[in-house]
């Protein structure tokens, strides 16, 4: 199809997918008189969940009805990467974002960024750190909405780290963060404890190094280490959690979730990724 066609065919889908999330606002008015506020989840006419309408009841004027849309991603890609520990995000992730300019939002330094710059979401996670507590779901998804759009850029985001549980897929959901692709890495459990138990960390700059496929420059080995939990009792044990929760993680996105084999080359593992987000080839 040519440029010019094809920017038309998308205007037109833009539009009239706008007109479907209005109508919908319209349409679910009549449910305010038995809930002050109401989430639904909305799809484009490609049949993926595209955005969530708040729609609700102001409490200091009753016959007011307030709808608002929120498409949180802007024109972007909207990508999750999902994988064991040690399949290969990491690298992935860097390429995803070189080459698509997306935002990449990983939970823990989202988490650790509102905490030390004293977010007011930053100052309720906290709360629950100090006090020896696991974070709400809720509110790790509202920092991670808050880390999508919080600088208004519409280049897309790159989700490293969650949804792991089916609450967290519905909580991603009720944020607005609605994936266009999930990418799920697939890697041998041999291959991950290999991978994992050679793995040696710099600490004067975070690098990481491999003792077979990555070693250190000689400038550095010295220096670099080991962690603790880098041995294979503790890998198997992260491998069979992930396994556990995998399954909540395809059947929450369906149809726009594609497996590609982790264990290859970084490069021809990158050119599959590209080829599901840029030719729409996501498994049903």
């Amino acid at each position: 199809m040519a440029a010019p066609a094809l920017a038309r065919t998308r205007k037109s889908a833009h539009v009239a997918t706008t007109a479907v999330l209005l109508a919908t606002c319209i349409m679910a008015f009549v449910l305010l008189s038995r809930s002050p506020e109401i989430g639904i989840s909305l799809r484009s006419l490609s049949g993926n969940v595209s955005g969530r309408a708040l729609i609700y009841r102001d409490s200091m004027r009753p016959t007011t009805r307030v709808c608002a849309v929120e498409m949180a991603g802007g024109g972007g890609k909207r990508i999750i990467i999902s994988g064991a520990p040690a399949s290969g995000k990491g690298t992935q992730c860097e390429l995803i974002v070189k080459k698509y300019g997306v935002k990449h939002i990983s939970t823990g330094d989202a988490l650790r960024a509102h905490v030390r710059n004293q977010s007011e979401l930053g100052k309720q996670a906290k709360a629950f750190m100090d006090a020896g507590d696991l974070v709400p779901d809720d509110l790790i998804m509202k920092i991670m909405r808050e880390e999508a759009l919080g600088d208004g850029d519409a280049s897309g985001w790159l989700l490293d780290g969650v949804p792991r549980t089916a609450p967290q897929v519905e909580a991603l959901n009720e944020a607005g963060l609605v994936p266009e692709a999930v990418i799920l890495l697939e890697v041998p459990d041999d291959v991950l404890v290999e991978r994992c138990v050679g793995r040696l960390f710099d600490p004067e700059t975070g690098n990481v190094y491999h003792r077979t496929y990555f070693p250190p420059p000689a400038d550095v080995a010295d220096r670099c280490i080991t962690r603790s939990d880098d041995n294979e009792e503790t890998m198997r044990n992260r491998i069979s959690q992930f396994k556990k929760n995998r399954q909540s993680l395809i059947d929450g996105y369906k149809g726009v979730v594609v497996s590609i084999d982790g264990n290859r080359d970084k490069n021809e593992v990158f050119k599959d990724i590209c080829t599901a987000l840029d030719h729409n080839t996501i498994a049903a």
